[in-house]
């Protein structure tokens, strides 16, 4: 297909004479018709309205040539997903810190902290790369139960340790072992360190709106 077959088609395709044609560029209709029977060629500005008028190329009406699709950008995930998986392995992570102390008074416990600092790295990397929009809902999310689960056993274990002079030993337990005074002192740390964080982040998320 050459010039003159390109002009044509595309003629016929928007359902439009050559008089028409011929009107919309200020030329004669038997302009158009020598256009079109190869009799003579457009010039370079008769080139460039009538790839306005059909709405293609320069390069489409003398080469033939199609434009190059648009790169269509890469879909980034929704940052909940990550949020979602970080949470779930702050919980297993402690609750495996509980059990195993429970069961082995070891530091073989705080196995269950390596999965929580993986949490928290899931967290941090896949909000890095997750799409923008999703990306403050998902820091609600995430902060929004986080903060009474991450505090619990550096709390518990702060706890245990300044209550060592008092009952003549130390636990660097997960979980306060120590009942009356050190559980209240814990509870009431852990309560503050909640509340405090739930009241930041319900702060944040005001501003932000």
């Amino acid at each position: 297909m050459n010039l003159a077959d390109r002009i044509q088609a595309l003629r016929k395709a928007q359902g439009i004479s050559q008089e028409e044609l011929a009107d919309r560029l200020g030329v004669s209709r038997q302009a158009v018709s020598k256009w079109e029977s190869e009799q003579s060629t457009p010039d370079v500005e008769k080139i460039i309205r009538l790839s306005e008028c059909f709405g293609v190329t320069a390069d489409y009406l003398l080469r033939g040539i199609e434009p190059s699709p648009p790169a269509q950008p890469r879909r980034q995930p929704a940052a909940g997903v990550f949020a979602a998986a970080g949470t779930a392995l702050n919980a297993a992570g402690l609750l495996i810190c509980a059990i195993l102390w429970y069961e082995q008074q070891s530091a073989v416990a705080f196995a269950g902290a390596v999965m929580m600092i993986m949490g928290c790295m899931i967290y941090a990397v896949g909000l890095a790369s997750a799409d923008p929009a999703t990306k403050p809902a998902a820091k609600r999310q995430f902060w929004s139960f986080n903060i009474w689960i991450l505090p619990f056993v550096p709390l518990s274990v702060l706890v245990n340790i300044l209550t060592w002079g008092r009952y003549g030993r130390v636990e660097l337990a997960p979980y306060p072992t120590f009942i009356t005074d050190g559980v209240a002192v814990f509870a009431l740390l852990y309560l503050l360190a909640g509340i405090a964080g739930t009241w930041y982040i319900r702060r944040r998320w005001k501003k932000e709106v």
